[in-house]
């Protein structure tokens, strides 16, 4: 497949570097006004260009990874160029309905929301499309798989799962952050705190894709009576660690909605 991106912004560059690394048989081109910054992305054997319509026209599939106040100069300047192309578009509160109008209905058109863990093949991208276009749509479901998981939503899901797949990418980078201060203070090194951290919450993860369960099925398998597992968990309960994750996404996706 060949892929098109337009927007070289951190989303942009995790996808195609995700996709050199992880997929196979593909072509990849990013394009960013101002190229020095990735200019990089050509060692993976990405095309990087200024020019939004360079070798568009050979395209398979054109990635908007863009904000949405350039969506519509971005389409005007595109459009001409890309007869009979799938386009998807990553751009936050785009729905399909106003890309479909905004493209007079002439495209097959898919809403996709991956997150720049992408580069690792590690992002949990979310995925919608009409039923009309699912031919044209499948193959970017298996393309984004590669990068991660892409499970098929219905649309009005979208706005959540940019928060709970994009923005989550923060809040468990500052949980990871959080455990990293906790482990200077109780003797480690910056450095060795952190990476027992992060390892953590990777095996953790892993587990719980692995095993298919219930996130407390293996809690209980750490937490013994009277131990130093169930004091903690219970004093970060007390303290309201999950009711403020559960009100920071409800924040965020409130945010969204405007």
């Amino acid at each position: 497949m060949k892929v098109h991106i337009i927007g070289g912004g951190n989303l942009g560059v995790s996808i195609a570097l995700g996709i050199a690394k992880f997929s196979k048989n593909n072509q990849v081109t990013v394009t960013r006004r101002n190229t020095a910054s990735i200019q990089y992305l050509s060692e993976y054997g990405i095309t990087v260009s200024s020019d939004n319509k360079h070798t568009i026209q050979e395209a398979d599939v054109v990635i908007l990874t863009i904000k949405p106040y350039q969506v519509d100069t971005v389409l005007a300047e595109i459009l001409p160029v890309i007869k009979g192309k799938t386009i998807a578009s990553a751009v936050s509160g785009l729905s399909l309905d106003m890309l479909q109008s905004k493209t007079n209905n002439e495209f097959a058109v898919v809403r996709i929301m991956p997150n720049i863990a992408a580069q690792f093949g590690e992002s949990a991208t979310c995925i919608s499309f009409p039923e009309q276009d699912r031919e044209k749509a499948l193959p970017i479901v298996d393309l984004f798989q590669d990068l991660g998981t892409a499970p098929v939503i219905d649309e009005k899901l979208m706005d959540a799962a940019t928060v709970l797949g994009a923005c989550g990418t923060a809040y468990a980078l500052r949980y990871i952050r959080a455990s990293m201060q906790a482990g200077i203070e109780i003797g480690f090194d910056s450095n060795t705190a952190l990476a027992i951290a992060a390892q953590t919450v990777k095996g953790a993860a892993k587990m719980l894709l692995e095993e298919q369960v219930h996130p407390e099925q293996l809690i209980d398998r750490v937490t013994t009576p009277q131990g130093c597992t169930i004091v903690g968990l219970n004093e970060m309960e007390h303290n309201g660690f999950s009711s403020s994750l559960i009100k920071g996404i409800k924040t965020s996706l409130k945010q969204i909605k405007g």
